[in-house]
């Protein structure tokens, strides 16, 4: 039989978090991120929840293709836009509209030998410093992609930095759209601002959302704010079995480097789940984990192929017993996926996005 490693992927779960992004939006037109492979989650297997979006949007011209050849006829959204003049041809075979954010852009655009009707987001950079035309620059790349034949519709787009915590408050929410709304004031055209963490914070007018991690049941805010607080459903459950059991005695240790050292007698249970299948190496002792719907703890080092279990609060625990890396057990417990990448210092997106090729996935409806 196969090794009992698998991820879930549960569409009801996905459809519900997009009708979140629509009700938390509700004049906006909703574009699914689906970027890095639908983070992590695969585009092919999240498609169908995510359907009666208005749009796409992601990075890659090749993830494009996909959506198209499922039979998607809406539009995409490359975000990072173009990276070379030949990317051009393929946004008109593939009807895909794309950001720019600098001016070399536009002369590739300018050059373009045929009048395609490209529909351009032009990027505002108000304070992220990644992408985007600086405030005192964007009018005048505004103006030059107006006059251009190439181009047919275009929307003003920003993305903030702070939505989604405190660093600023609320001054700097409204510093950096303050200051969008005074660079683009009388340019015609629709707007795009709200990632997930404003669309969830900060009741703002955008034209055209884009929903990102809000849709895969990760809190943007956390731990503000957890996914319940927002009413969203875990999309991703790691799940796998119990495949060894050990008993400690006091002084006894378990994994590589001896990391977790017994001050009493404890039962163990080994699962089959490392860093190979893309669960964090950093997890320490301590960080969540479900077996047969009860919480637990990891123990010492994880490794390539396992990890340890503290069986302590799971006395029936036993050879094939669930456990839950993160997502919803098998009788409808959760553990939320930002739960666990807190306890491994990182965010609910890394995790998402590591499990690995050798992990099956499965489809839940």
């Amino acid at each position: 039989m196969p090794r009992p490693i698998q991820a879930v992927i549960h569409l009801e779960a996905l459809a519900h978090n997009l009708k979140i992004v629509r009700a938390s939006a509700p004049e906006s037109q909703v574009f699914a991120v689906v970027k890095a492979n639908a983070y992590g989650h695969g585009i092919e297997r999240v498609y169908q929840a995510f359907k009666q979006a208005d749009g796409f949007a992601l990075l890659d011209i090749e993830e494009a293709k996909r959506l198209r050849a499922l039979g998607w006829t809406g539009p995409i959204l490359l975000l990072e836009g173009i990276f070379s003049p030949q990317d051009l041809f393929d946004c008109v075979q593939y009807q895909l509209s794309f950001t720019v954010h600098h001016d070399v852009q536009i002369d590739w655009i300018e050059g373009h030998p045929e009048d395609a009707q490209f529909d351009i987001f032009l990027k505002m950079n108000s304070g992220m410093n990644r992408l985007g035309f600086k405030p005192v620059q964007y009018r005048h790349a505004w103006q030059r992609l107006n006059a251009l034949s190439q181009v047919r519709h275009l929307t003003h787009m920003m993305h903030f930095s702070d939505a989604d915590g405190e660093r600023f408050g609320e001054s700097g929410i409204t510093y950096q759209h303050d200051l969008f709304e005074d660079t683009i004031r009388d340019l015609p055209g629709p707007k795009s601002v709200s990632n997930s963490a404003a669309i969830l914070r900060h009741p703002l007018h955008s034209d055209v959302v884009r929903g990102g991690i809000m849709l895969y049941g990760s809190s943007p805010d956390y731990p503000t704010h957890g996914l319940h607080d927002w009413s969203l459903k875990p999309t991703m459950s790691l799940r796998s079995e119990i495949i060894a059991i050990q008993m400690l005695e006091p002084n006894e240790s378990v994994g590589y480097g001896s990391s977790f050292v017994a001050d009493q007698p404890l039962r163990i249970g080994i699962v089959a789940c490392g860093y190979a299948d893309g669960y964090q190496r950093i997890s320490p002792t301590g960080t969540p984990v479900l077996v047969d719907g009860i919480e637990t703890r990891t123990i010492g080092r994880v490794s390539m192929d396992m990890l340890a279990v503290d069986l302590s609060a799971v006395p029936k625990a036993r050879i094939g017993s669930e456990v839950v890396l993160w997502g919803y057990s098998s009788t409808g417990v959760i553990l939320p996926i930002d739960d666990v990448a807190a306890a491994s210092g990182t965010v609910g997106y890394e995790l998402m996005c590591a499990v690995t090729a050798r992990v099956p996935f499965t489809i839940q409806t």
